[in-house]
């Protein structure tokens, strides 16, 4: 049986809520309003993510990748990145942010992703229109369903830590959660693995792994 990681981008690869930032600083408004009531689950992330972008001037995209590009990934992601490339495990970054931002932080570690899953923003108008193939019925991106392109027999490990991630982290049976995920996940008794960077989970892998050279 073939493991595959599953790891949000905004907060989880990043040290903090970057697409969040983003968000208040170029549809500040409407993130105002929109934000507090998707954490509080009164909103969902489809409706309230779409009216926030689509709010939002095209001719800001440059501005919003410069904005993103040198903000501080999370400790520990190549060290964790290796060893899962040691055992042959993908990793794959499924992301409720755009595709552009999550680019423009990983820089050359993208290579190294067996996949991105992200919103695509189309800029041919004047403001932004949301593209994504796998919207689901809460989410502009359904994490579960990117989850479900992959072969059903794997043990499939999920790597979050908000709102975002709580659909994923519900259906995975191995669950690294932090922040606002850890939260959730507690309201709902769903067990999880705390964490604080990369190392943790590298190091927790191990131990549910042990020390085998290939995961099969």
């Amino acid at each position: 049986m073939k493991n595959i990681v599953f790891c949000d981008f905004d907060g989880t690869i990043t040290a903090q809520e970057t697409f969040v930032a983003v968000l208040k600083e170029f549809a500040p408004e409407l993130a105002s309003e929109l934000i507090p009531q998707m954490y509080a689950l009164k909103v969902t992330l489809r409706d309230g993510v779409r009216r926030i972008l689509e709010s939002i001037p095209s001719s800001c995209l440059p501005e919003i990748i410069e904005f993103t590009r040198h903000r501080q990934m999370r400790a520990g992601l190549p060290e964790l990145l290796d060893f899962l490339e040691e055992r042959d495990v993908p990793f794959v970054v499924v992301s409720g942010g755009l595709r552009s931002m999550v680019c423009a932080v990983l820089d050359s570690l993208v290579e190294r992703a067996h996949a991105i899953y992200a919103i695509d923003i189309d800029t041919s108008g004047s403001y932004f229109r949301v593209v994504s193939p796998y919207e689901g019925e809460t989410e502009l991106v359904d994490k579960v369903k990117v989850m479900d392109l992959y072969d059903a027999t794997s043990t499939k490990i999920a790597i979050g830590d908000s709102v975002t991630d709580l659909n994923m982290a519900t259906s995975a049976p191995v669950v690294f959660a932090r922040d606002r995920l850890a939260k959730y996940l507690d309201e709902r008794s769903k067990p999880y693995i705390a964490w604080n960077d990369f190392f943790d989970i590298r190091t927790a892998l191990i131990e549910i792994w042990g020390n085998e050279a290939t995961i099969t």
